[in-house]
Order: C-alpha cells, then structure tokens, then sequence
C-alpha cells in the first residue's frame, strides 16, 4: 500500500450561496491524499501501473470548475470521479478550502474535508 499526495491546488472558482459568490468567484485550495497498491509500480518504474497523479489533478480542476452552493458537494464530486475513473484507489481523503471566506470577520479560510474507504 502506498499513498500520492496533491498539495494546495490553487484554483479560482464560483462556488456558494451568495450572489457575489456565484459572480466574482473565490480562491480555493485543494489536498488530496489517496491510498492504493504502489508496490508493482515502485519495482517497474511504468507510468501505466500507477495512479497517474495528473489525472487526479484534472478531476479536482475540472470538478472544481462546476459551481456548487456547498464546500462538501465539490468535495464529494471530486471523490466520486476518482473512485469511478481509478480502479486502483482504495481510500481518498479530500480537503476543499474557501480562501478568505465572506463570513464576516477575519479568517484565513473554511475547510471541508470528506473521506472515502473503497469495500
């Protein structure tokens, strides 16, 4: 078993509920974490035997480019997207962050994180 690891995927997009939101956009950041079997590539050094991490950075720019209201449901989008293209991925571990949230005070970010294990 081993795990891949995307760190602070930048991205500007248009999630959440308020009008502002849904027309200027927001900074969010984005951390993946998935699990799978990396033994045969770590032996073979192939690209085609291990989960391609540009893939799964794709499906977070691409999930992350269709407005949501919520946080949880881009995370759970981009979660269903790994699980149903990446047969080899066990276990994924999603942190979506508003930079700078329209919350009324002075806070560096909101985050969601949702977790799926592969039975």
């Amino acid at each position: 078993m081993g795990k891949i690891k995307l760190r602070n995927i930048r991205i500007h997009s248009n999630h959440g509920c308020l009008k502002e939101e849904m027309l200027i956009g927001s900074d969010y950041r984005v951390d993946l974490e998935i699990s799978a079997n990396l033994s045969q590539p770590s032996l073979s050094d192939k690209l085609v035997e291990t989960v391609d991490y540009v893939h799964l950075n794709n499906i977070v720019k691409e999930e992350m480019g269709v407005r949501s209201n919520l946080l949880e449901h881009v995370a759970k989008r981009i979660i269903d997207r790994i699980i149903s293209e990446i047969d080899e991925v066990d276990h994924v571990i999603v942190e979506v962050s508003k930079i700078n949230p329209p919350i009324g005070g002075d806070v560096e970010s909101v985050s969601v994180i949702l977790e799926f294990e592969r039975s």
